[in-house]
């Protein structure tokens, strides 16, 4: 952990960033008081010094997409460690913690997105939280002490949002806590916040990953669900369905939250889907429906929501099917009108496809506070932006990078004039207020003192074609091609192996050949993904044949070594390497986004009795030689089969 000392630091009994009149309520949901990312905080600087602002502590925190919370002088979130997953209570000044609670093991921690999702939400001196099991709890704010706890996906039998985990933070309405969850009878459940009993349930749709928005329409006190085939809208009391809009058929995804100025309800949706705005009626009736004012592919949010400002909506238009855990994603940042969908101005390349382009004065996917007249963000590449909401054009007041070299989706919050923000790495406290309003003598760090790693797209250079959707199985068509090429590559160094095997003195043929054969196959196997992909402007995946040739060694070792070796080391070599081999192929899949090609991993169960016996065959004579030669490219279509079964078995 990194920080200042605490002594001179500004004391935090009053909060001098709010109005006069106004009662401080903190930051106590994922997006603030009103659940539209605003903040009534002013004195806020316009610039910050040639450094970047102050920044009051540092530290180490652990995996996990949650964002802050925070009230008085403390702040929230949820992370996980090797240890399993913890709900953190922090001094809002120094960072330290003042308490946590452990509630799970961890969650996919090898996996593409470890860690806890949602963010916890503050009520009632309460802190309510959301696993990505389904597990709901609620904690006594200043003790830690746990309340109450049940799992809503156990319980409800929950379906949709929940494959990529539990990712919906809890919205708290008086009494109730509302969540969106997906099963028979229970679209939305309202949970009461003293013991965690159903108040209500309602609804037959799956769900999705954003959470519950409250509005209020004609006095009277709606609710959101934003599912993944629909949009519903439920009273707030007693979970009566009044409108059920259907948008979509089959698996879909909505992260992104709503924008509501009554009576009209926006919503964005991933998949280059665009966004829509929808009138709501002032009476509701079994005929009620929602009237579309306009409709554009302008603006498709993903996992970080827009805002709006006056009658402009402020957001980054991603134009990836899905965000990248590799890469920042590719998209243009939008103002565009409320009321007519027209776009005002726009900011960034937008380039689709990989490219050269400079990126660096992008502003990207960002996750974006609104106060004091500003647009204060946190983009993708960890690079803190000021913008001034104006609708003739992009106005950038000041940028600079605060935790770079990973890419976060977690949004930040404002409170007391500090910027709580963070990645899968670190989190930190900014001081973003007026510097007079800092007391004078306090120790600070700057901006430099941050660990910081220089972000570089290195997956562009490995992958210059990438799979359209990171989730969708590979088609049928796409597996044959790929192994078609696979066996070309691996046919293509047994026939070059020869050359050198010819050479070779002739005694020494046959080994020359098995080390050429072996060192042009996985060579070959490694680039071929690039080369391939490149050459043919579609994602070919080859990789898989580097651990076929991996794996051979540890078939020969087997079949051969009829008497257990006297070296440790030779016995066990060949598992070591295809071991290691298997490691990095893992790692590079789990970096790439590549996730259905980890099944290859499985080559070994079907290949295992073919290989066995390709090795007991002796290569005296050019027949066997022609024998060994199809056992081989026999073995490799049974490693390669191994996977394409785990696909079928698994997904299927």
């Amino acid at each position: 952990m990194f920080m200042p000392s605490a002594s001179g630091l500004l004391a935090l009994d009053e909060n001098p960033f709010l109005p006069a009149g106004v009662q401080e309520s903190g930051w106590p949901s994922v997006r603030g008081e009103n659940h539209d990312a605003y903040s009534s905080e002013i004195h806020l600087e316009d610039s910050w010094p040639e450094g970047g602002p102050p920044v009051l502590w540092v530290r180490d925190l652990g995996q996990g997409y949650s964002a802050f919370v925070a009230k008085g002088d403390r702040v929230y979130t949820l992370a996980q460690s090797l240890h399993g997953q913890y709900l953190y209570c922090l001094n809002a000044r120094t960072g330290k913690t003042i308490w946590s609670y452990r509630y799970d093991w961890p969650y996919e921690i090898a996996g593409v997105y470890p860690g806890p999702r949602a963010t916890p939400t503050l009520a009632q001196g309460r802190v309510l939280f959301a696993s990505p099991a389904g597990l709901i709890g609620c904690l006594d704010a200043k003790s830690g002490k746990k309340l109450w706890s049940r799992n809503v996906i156990e319980d409800f039998k929950g379906e949709g949002g929940t494959g990529f985990g539990y990712s919906s933070s809890p919205t708290v309405v008086d009494e109730l806590i509302l969540l969106p969850v997906g099963g028979a009878g229970a679209s939305l459940v309202a949970l009461h916040i003293n013991d965690g009993r159903t108040v209500w349930a309602a609804g037959d749709e799956p769900g999705s990953y954003s959470p519950v928005m409250p509005i209020v329409r004609n006095g009277r006190q709606l609710v959101v669900g934003y599912l993944e085939n629909a949009l519903v809208i439920h009273d707030l009391k007693t979970g009566e369905l009044l409108i059920n809009m259907e948008l979509s058929h089959g698996y879909d995804e909505h992260s992104a939250w709503p924008l509501y100025r009554e009576p009209y309800l926006w919503i964005a949706a991933p998949f280059q889907a665009g966004s829509q705005l929808l009138e709501i009626p002032e009476e509701f009736s079994g005929q009620s429906s929602l009237k579309i004012v306009w409709r554009s592919k302008t603006l498709s949010n993903d996992v970080l929501s827009s805002v709006l400002v006056d009658d402009a909506i402020y957001g980054f238009d991603i134009f990836d099917p899905q965000s990248k855990t590799q890469r920042p994603s590719r998209g243009k940042f939008r103002c565009v009108a409320f009321l007519t969908g027209e776009e005002l101005w726009e900011q960034g390349s937008g380039k689709p496809q990989r490219s050269n382009n400079d990126i660096s004065e992008e502003i990207g996917q960002s996750g974006i506070v609104v106060a004091d007249g500003k647009l204060i963000m946190l983009n993708e590449r960890g690079e803190l932006i000021l913008l001034r909401p104006n609708r003739e054009r992009c106005e950038i007041l000041d940028r600079c990078e605060v935790l770079t070299g990973e890419l976060t989706w977690t949004p930040p919050i404002l409170h007391r004039g500090c910027l709580y923000v963070r990645n899968q790495t670190r989190a930190a406290c900014i001081y973003v207020g007026e510097l007079d309003l800092l007391a004078k003598g306090q120790e600070r760090m700057s901006l430099d003192e941050i660990p910081q790693v220089r972000y570089s797209n290195w997956s562009g250079q490995v992958i210059p074609v990438e799979p359209e959707f990171a989730f969708d199985l590979p088609s049928n068509e796409r597996l044959w091609n790929w192994y078609f090429w696979s066996l070309g590559l691996l046919m293509g160094s047994l026939l070059l192996a020869s050359i050198p095997a010819w050479l070779a003195l002739p005694g020494r043929r046959w080994l020359t050949w098995i080390i050429c054969y072996r060192s042009l196959a996985l060579t070959l196997g490694a680039l071929g993904t690039t080369w391939l992909s490149f050459w043919t402007q579609e994602f070919v995946f080859t990789w898989p044949l580097c651990l076929f040739v991996a794996f051979e060694p540890v078939l020969a070792s087997v079949s051969i070594s009829r008497q257990k070796s006297k070296s440790f080391w030779k016995d066990r070599l060949p598992l070591i390497g295809f071991v290691a081999v298997s490691i990095v192929y893992y790692w590079l899949c789990k970096r790439l986004s590549l996730v259905f090609e980890w099944a290859f991993l499985a080559g070994p169960i079907l290949a295992l009795p073919i290989g066995l016996w390709e090795w007991r065959v002796k290569p005296n004579s050019a027949v066997r030689v022609m024998l060994i030669v199809f056992l081989k490219l026999l073995t490799f279509s049974c490693f390669w089969g191994s996977g394409v079964l785990v696909f079928w078995l698994r997904y299927e």
